[in-house]
């Protein structure tokens, strides 16, 4: 049975591995070779567990039983309530699914528990930044986001635009599925 649970700090080896893989999938060919080769999961690892331990708002996916012959956490969301609204109240700052667990509702799973979480932090809004060329931003629209502000991010020393999808109000990621 798949599980979307809370992390926990020793879920931080898990999420960085999830981290760096995504990336290099998503990102190869929009971000500099040397950007994607030069990830270090032992550096997303601290930087996670720093977030986990922070209290911030962060969900693993685990997939049914595999038998052991498989990854554990094959996906992951990170969210918090932003100290004062720009764009929305609360942030979606990461969502990363495995490319072999994809469209298997992990992502809709992980987004809709972040969500839930800013919304029970008095969050009546949410938003997620998505780079524009990335070729998976279409979820965030099937998801009812709404295109709402371009803008452009440094990454690997290049400027990228990216494109704010946000649900205001945030019950349309919280409210019970009908398909």
């Amino acid at each position: 049975m798949t599980v979307i649970r809370p992390a926990v700090p020793s879920d931080g080896t898990a999420i960085a591995a999830v981290h760096v893989a995504a990336w290099r999938s998503a990102y190869a060919g929009l971000l500099p070779d040397w950007t994607l080769t030069e990830l270090s999961a032992r550096r997303q690892e601290s930087y996670y567990s720093r977030v986990i331990r922070s209290g911030a708002f962060v969900h693993v996916a685990e997939p049914p039983d595999t038998g052991g012959d498989g990854p554990a956490v094959v996906g992951f969301v990170t969210a918090s309530r932003l100290p004062s609204r720009a764009i929305a109240d609360g942030e979606i700052e990461t969502l990363y699914v495995l490319d072999d667990w994809r469209e298997q509702g992990f992502g809709r799973g992980l987004i809709r528990a972040a969500a839930g979480d800013l919304a029970a932090a008095g969050c009546r809004s949410v938003f997620v930044w998505v780079l524009s060329g990335n070729p998976s931003r279409w979820f965030y629209e099937r998801l009812g986001g709404v295109r709402s502000v371009e803008g452009s991010v440094s990454v690997g020393g290049r400027s990228q635009p990216q494109t704010a999808f946000v649900w205001d109000p945030i019950d349309r990621l919280t409210a019970p599925l009908t398909d």
